[in-house]
C-alpha cells in the first residue's frame, strides 16, 4: 500500500507502480490512457480538445498555466468532451486565476465541466525524463478532494489497459452526419467570418478533425463538406470535390485503415487532389503502400522543426502523434516532401505524377505558429490545375 502524503487530493498511478502525488485539478474521479508531455507553452484550450490526444493524459513541460484562462471560442473538437479527446492533464504548477480579456471561465472549471481530470504540483520535468527514456506509459488518473485512493486498483487499471496499438479510435471520433462548414480563421479585429462565395467545394473525411482546419480551408476560399470516417470514395466523389481532405485523428492508422485504406487508394486512383493531415497523413501513406510504427515518445508540441525539402525551407510548426510513417518503406513513386529535424522521422509526402500530399504535423497550427500555413495555398493550387 503507497502511503499519501497530507493535503493530496491527485494522483497518478503508472502501470509498473509508480505513484505521483499532487492537488487534484477540473473534474473529480480517474481516467485511464497513454501519457505524453506536451511542449507547447500556450494554447492548453486547444490542446486539450484535439481529438488526436484521445485516450491520452497531457503532461505540459510549460510550469505555468491557466491564465488565459478558458472561452467558448477556443475549441478544437466539432462536439463532446474528454471521451473523444484529452482525458486528463498534468501540471507543474496549480493553474493560475485568468488573466486575459477573452476569458469566460477559469481553466479548472473549464476542466470540471468537460470531464477532464486534472494534476497539479508534480515534478513534470522527471516524468517527462522518463516518457524520453522509457517511452509513453499507461496510467491512470484520479482525482478525490477527500484524498481517498485505491492505490493497487488504479495500478492494475492501468496494467490492464490495451494501449493504443490496434485501436480504432476515429469511429468514436469522426462526425455522425454529414453537414458543411464557412467560418474563416479569427482575425484579431473580427473574430471570426464567414465565406460568403466559395472558389472551392472540399469534402473533408473526418478522423477526428479540427476545427482551425475547417476554418483554413475557408480561408482560401473553400467550402468544406465533412463526411464520416468510413464514408465511402464512391460517396465522395458523387459529390464532385474540387478536393479531398483525410483530417487529423486518434488511434492507430493500420486499425482506421482497414476501412480507410481502401476508399483512400480509390480517391487517389481518381486524379482528385487529395491532401492529408496527421492520421490522414499515416493513411494516406498506407494506402500507397508505406507501412506505419508506434513512436516510443512521439511528437507533440509547437515548436517542432519541420524541413520542407522541396523549398530548403526550415518551419517551426505544431505536431501531435504517436505513431509514423516509416520512412524506409516509402514506395518509388512516393517522395519524401518534409523531414523533422528532431529525429529524422517523416514529416510529409507527395505521390509522382497525381496531386497527392500529406505532411505529419499541423499547417492549421492552433496552437501554434503559423509558418505552415502555405500547405493549404499549396492545396489550392492543386485545385486550380485539376479544373
Amino acid at each position: 500500500m503507497t502511503d499519501l502524503l497530507p493535503g493530496v487530493t491527485g494522483v497518478l498511478v503508472l502501470a509498473d507502480g509508480t505513484v505521483l502525488q499532487g492537488i487534484g485539478v477540473g473534474a473529480t474521479g480517474d481516467a485511464v490512457g497513454e501519457v505524453c508531455f506536451n511542449t507547447a507553452m500556450t494554447g492548453y484550450q486547444e490542446i486539450l480538445t484535439d481529438p488526436s490526444y484521445m485516450a491520452q493524459i497531457v503532461a505540459f513541460t510549460f510550469p505555468h498555466m491557466g491564465n488565459t484562462g478558458a472561452n467558448s471560442e477556443d475549441l478544437e473538437q466539432m462536439s463532446g468532451g474528454s471521451e473523444t479527446a484529452a482525458r486528463g492533464a498534468i501540471f507543474r504548477d496549480v493553474p493560475t486565476e485568468p488573466a486575459n480579456w477573452r476569458a469566460n471561465a477559469t481553466l479548472n472549471d473549464w476542466m470540471a465541466r468537460r470531464g477532464v481530470i486534472g494534476l497539479a504540483g508534480v515534478d513534470t520535468r522527471s516524468l517527462t525524463k522518463l516518457i524520453r527514456e522509457k517511452g509513453m506509459p499507461h496510467a491512470v488518473i484520479a482525482h478525490s478532494p477527500t484524498g481517498e485512493f485505491d492505490i493497487p486498483a488504479l495500478r492494475a487499471k492501468a496494467a490492464e489497459w490495451s494501449g493504443l496499438v490496434g485501436l480504432d479510435l476515429a469511429k468514436d471520433a469522426t462526425t455522425r452526419q454529414t453537414f458543411t462548414w464557412d467560418e474563416t480563421r479569427w482575425d484579431w479585429d473580427g473574430g471570426y467570418d464567414k465565406l460568403e462565395t466559395p472558389k472551392y467545394e472540399v469534402v473533408v473525411v473526418d478522423y477526428g478533425v479540427k476545427r482551425n482546419i475547417l476554418r483554413s480551408l475557408a480561408s482560401i476560399g473553400a467550402r468544406a463538406t465533412v463526411v464520416p470516417a468510413d464514408t465511402s470514395a464512391e460517396d465522395i466523389l458523387a459529390r464532385k470535390p474540387d478536393g479531398v481532405l483525410l483530417s487529423n485523428g486518434p488511434g492507430d492508422p493500420a486499425a482506421t485503415g482497414l476501412y480507410a485504406v481502401p476508399e483512400i487508394q480509390k480517391l487517389v486512383n481518381s486524379g482528385t487532389p487529395v491532401f492529408g493531415i496527421c492520421l490522414g497523413h499515416q493513411m494516406l501513406a498506407r494506402a500507397l503502400g508505406a507501412q506505419t510504427v508506434k513512436m516510443d515518445q512521439g511528437h507533440h508540441g509547437a515548436n517542432h522543426p519541420v524541413k520542407d525539402l522541396t523549398t530548403g525551407k526550415v518551419e517551426i510548426v505544431s505536431m501531435n502523434h504517436g505513431f509514423t510513417v516509416d520512412r524506409d518503406s516509402l514506395p518509388e513513386a512516393v517522395t519524401e516532401t518534409h523531414v523533422s529535424l528532431f529525429d529524422g522521422t517523416n514529416a510529409g509526402l507527395a505521390l509522382t505524377g497525381k496531386p497527392v500530399f500529406s505532411v505529419q504535423h499541423h499547417p492549421e497550427a492552433s496552437p501554434g505558429p503559423t509558418d505552415s500555413l502555405y500547405l493549404f495555398e499549396r492545396f489550392a493550387g492543386l485545385m486550380d490545375k485539376a479544373k
